[in-house]
């Protein structure tokens, strides 16, 4: 259960399930929306990089102008980052290589970041690294990898190792249940509860809370989902992990 320390603020509990209508979709269905958002390298992420110049040149020089409500940010490489759900990153990525950035692991490997997180995970993320990818797709900047030395193409550092991160975390005073997702931008970051029902995923602030005060990782809680399950359904469907947090 989240709670949070004495005096802080009240807790934060996962929201209940929608009650619209809309139903949870069994885990072999949603593992197929991951693995096809997993291996399309224009839709693997939130945003995707697009040149400018190609822009120009097939939409005409006023497109960018035209589309600034998709554009996130403009790169020194000459690229913008758009949404990844628009027409300019469908048709660029069109003739693109499908394919994960980094593979999926074995159940073996999976087992060995257990043991070093001292929990077992989930199995619907048991089947996400084993079956989509080791990370590196995703809300946000995407899940982190099980395993260390992976690195994008164009990197130059190996990206997050969830279980690295974990293990830094618990020096730091960060719950040895909560489990590294992604990062959220700033000091906010995406975790999972191994423990609490449902395994909600948490969005924490780093910052948010200050030892000497007598706080502790609970008070920089800022929401939970009512579910894994529920997170990753909201990203796989095109929708914004952040939308719930945001509309409370």
């Amino acid at each position: 259960m989240i709670s949070p320390s004495q005096n802080g603020p009240a807790p934060l509990r996962p929201e209940s399930l929608d009650e619209s209508g809309v139903k949870e979709e069994n885990d072999d269905v949603l593992i197929e929306k991951l693995r096809a958002r997993a291996h399309d390298p224009g839709r693997r992420f939130d945003t995707a990089a697009v040149p400018a110049m190609w822009i120009s040149e097939r939409y005409g020089s006023t497109r960018l102008e035209q589309r600034r409500d998709v554009i996130r940010s403009y790169s020194s490489d000459g690229t913008v980052q758009l949404k990844s759900d628009v027409e300019e990153v469908a048709v660029y990525y069109t003739d693109a290589p499908r394919g994960p950035l980094f593979p999926p692991i074995s159940m073996a490997d999976v087992e060995k970041a257990e043991h070093r997180i001292g929990r077992r995970l989930p199995e619907l993320l048991r089947r996400v690294y084993t079956e989509v990818a080791d990370g590196g797709f995703g809300p946000e900047g995407g899940l982190a990898s099980l395993t260390d030395g992976n690195r994008a193409p164009g990197h130059l550092r190996d990206w997050p190792c969830a279980v690295g991160i974990h293990e830094r975390n618990r020096a730091k005073g960060v719950p040895a249940s909560w489990l590294h997702l992604t990062y959220g931008g700033c000091t906010m970051e995406w975790h999972l509860s191994l423990t609490a029902v449902g395994n909600p995923v948490l969005l924490y602030d780093a910052d948010g809370w200050v030892p000497d005060w007598g706080q502790d990782a609970h008070d920089g809680l800022r929401h939970a989902t009512a579910s894994l399950r529920k997170w990753l359904q909201t990203w796989a469907d095109g929708g914004h992990v952040w939308d719930e947090a945001l509309n409370r």
